[in-house]
Formats: C-alpha cells, structure tokens, sequence
C-alpha cells in the first residue's frame, strides 16, 4: 500500500549520511517535531537526479526554509557512502541531509519502490516528493515512469 496525504510515515531505519561517516536513525526521530521536505530519487549521480533535481532544491533551500521547511532531505535507494559523495560532490553539505536507504526498506515501507532492472539498478525509489510535518505526510507528489514535474522544488514550494 503506498502512503497518503495524512498517513503516518512507518517506522524504519535510515541512515544519515555525515561527515563522521554513517549514522543510523529511526524515521520516527527523524521526522519527529518538526517540518522536513522529503525528496526521493531513483539514485544519486544519476543524470536526472544530478542534473536537475538536486540542484533545484539547492537552489530553493533558502525559499523553502523561508516557508517553514526546517530540513531538505533526499532519499535513495544507495549506501551512505554514495549519498556523501553525492552531496560533496554537489556542496550540499549544509542545505540538504542525505539519507541513505541501502536495502530500499523505507521505499518498500512507503509503498513507493519501482523495479529498474532493465537498467540493472534493480528495485528503487520512485521519483517523490514530500512534506512531512511531525511524521505526518502533508503533501505527496509522486511522478509518473520517466517524468520530472511535480516532484521539483518549485512545485513544492507552490503547494506550502
């Protein structure tokens, strides 16, 4: 079943991808108390992701932070070294928090995996986004096979 607007996101591990190296977190206390835009991709250094989605939300971290966004955080269906090298790669550190889903248990939690074997990444995220205010799914934009719309930072920053 894929998670609603107004659905309690599910409990899981993710980890956090820091300077000091990995660090596992609950998605309760992660998303607990607080606002987080939530930002799921296919995979980190893949041409969409890098080319366009990432720097998007880079470039808006102000605006969304403005809006009462307190965290940008992206997801994927990689290990916590990928997701920092992403960021460093991108200078990211600071305005988005990588989360790391290694064995893809929060994107099968969510209901929102896709399978790009053909492209021999296996089972992945779906293309999202999302609001999560105190654990609670606010907003929820997921995109269609092969599209990027409504899981910008634009349109997110349209719906807050």
């Amino acid at each position: 079943m894929t998670v609603s607007v107004g659905d309690k996101l599910p409990s899981t591990t993710i980890v956090k991808a820091t300077e000091a190296g990995p660090e596992a977190v609950s998605s309760d206390e992660f998303f607990a108390g607080r606002k987080v835009a939530l930002v799921a991709v296919p995979g980190a250094f893949t041409p969409t992701c890098s080319a366009r989605h990432l720097p998007g939300f880079l470039d808006k971290a102000d605006e969304l932070k403005a809006k009462g966004v307190d965290e940008i955080a992206f997801t994927s269906v990689n290990d916590a070294f990928v997701m920092g090298a992403w960021s460093k790669a991108n200078d990211a550190a600071g305005k988005v928090t990588m989360l790391a889903d290694g064995n893809g248990d929060f994107a099968k939690a969510v209901g929102l995996t896709m399978d790009g074997s053909k492209f021999g990444m296996g089972e992945r995220s779906q293309r999202y986004s999302m609001i999560v205010d105190d654990g609670v799914v606010t907003e929820l934009n997921v995109e269609g096979p092969g599209e990027f719309k409504v899981s910008s930072a634009e349109h997110l920053l349209d719906q807050l």
